[in-house]
């Protein structure tokens, strides 16, 4: 019976197209928000209804009889799901520090009543966006505190006016920030992405690179396209020096996390998703940088990635420290990075190519 339902040409091409969808979903979604749909452990979340996310921070007022002699628990109990963001008046750095008075200088939190399970180091690049860097601390810095992490913050500040190179900064960042301290997870954060649900644990998986901002209103809150990993990631320090991190060839606008995607395929490891119910961010209104133009030759260097990931990237990585500051609410790091270098010329390109 079997056999001869599948030499009916109708019952091949069902079978394909069943398959076809089942692979569309497992790369739009992730895998893991695949079998959190089957089996229920991914809820329905209600955006029309958020929460303050300040909610629940005077659970951290310090009690002096208290002594710390266990973990904090794998998932917060004080979370609160979706929540309220709005992109007004610019909150000031003095209203940002009074709001979380236990942040420590460099940016640096532990819970108070219990110890931090998982040491998280959160990497934002930065020139030139200081309003939308406030914002993000505003509201990222309850977030994380609410998820009881030991996390610290640190801003990567590229000095000049040179062409803009997201993924140089993010390779000096996390150099910089595991000199600082040992890190479980690092957050690779662009300044322009505030999160909208604190159940989205700023925490890494151990197994694979994690794709945290995989709904971003910008893109309806859907994914792009099947390898994208941009925006707000999750990689522990050995999947980061594993891939070699990020290449520091891509100058200006583009190409760098589709690069990052290929090392992370080509290294032998697979990214995770999360559900896009859950990964959902806000992009703060803006126009382009300038500095910061669309990276004309990012199709180019994409097409060689397989020949230069292993000798470009943190293993080939040169800048100047200018200056390192812990001011109260992150670490900042302000470098020179050089120049942008001359584009190919004709003749380069095809005997590059």
């Amino acid at each position: 019976m079997l056999l001869a339902r599948i030499e009916k040409p109708y019952f091949l091409l069902c079978l394909v197209f069943s398959q076809l969808m089942f692979v569309l979903l497992f790369y739009r979604r992730g895998a893991s928000s695949i079998f959190q749909g089957i089996f229920g452990s991914n809820p329905a979340w209600d955006y029309s209804r958020t929460h303050d996310v300040y909610t629940n921070l005077s659970f951290f007022t310090p009690d002096p009889e208290a002594v710390r002699t266990l973990y904090c628990p794998v998932r917060s109990p004080i979370l609160v799901g979706p929540l309220s963001i709005t992109f007004g008046r610019t909150p000031s750095l003095k209203k940002i520090q009074l709001r979380n008075r236990y942040v420590k200088p460099g940016g640096y939190f532990s819970p108070k009543h219990c110890y931090g399970r998982y040491r998280t180091a959160v990497i934002i690049p930065h020139r030139n966006r200081e309003s939308h860097l406030q914002t993000l601390l505003y509201y990222l810095h309850p977030l994380l505190q609410r998820q009881q992490l030991h996390y610290a913050i640190f801003v990567v500040h590229q000095a000049g006016n040179a062409t803009f190179n997201r993924a140089k900064l993010l390779n000096i960042g996390v150099r910089e920030a595991l000199r600082y301290d040992t890190w479980d997870c690092l957050i690779l954060h662009d300044v322009d992405l505030v999160p909208e649900n604190d159940y989205n644990l700023y925490v890494c998986d151990t197994s694979r690179p994690k794709h945290m901002s995989s709904a971003m209103d910008k893109f309806q809150y859907s994914l792009p396209y099947w390898a994208y990993f941009g925006g707000v990631s999750a990689v522990t320090p050995d999947q980061f020096m594993k891939i070699n991190g990020f290449p520091n060839t891509y100058w200006g606008w583009g190409g760098e996390d589709d690069d990052i995607a290929d090392r992370i395929r080509l290294s032998g490891l697979s990214i995770t998703r999360t559900p896009l119910s859950l990964g959902r961010y806000k992009m703060i209104p803006h126009d382009r940088d300038n500095g910061n133009e669309e990276n004309l030759h990012r199709y180019n260097l994409l097409k060689n990635t397989r020949k230069t990931w292993k000798e470009d990237g943190m293993n080939s990585l040169h800048f100047t420290l200018l200056s390192r500051e812990q001011t109260a609410l992150y670490t900042n790091i302000t470098v020179d990075i050089g120049e942008a270098p001359p584009a190919p010329t004709e003749d380069s390109r095809w005997k590059f190519f």
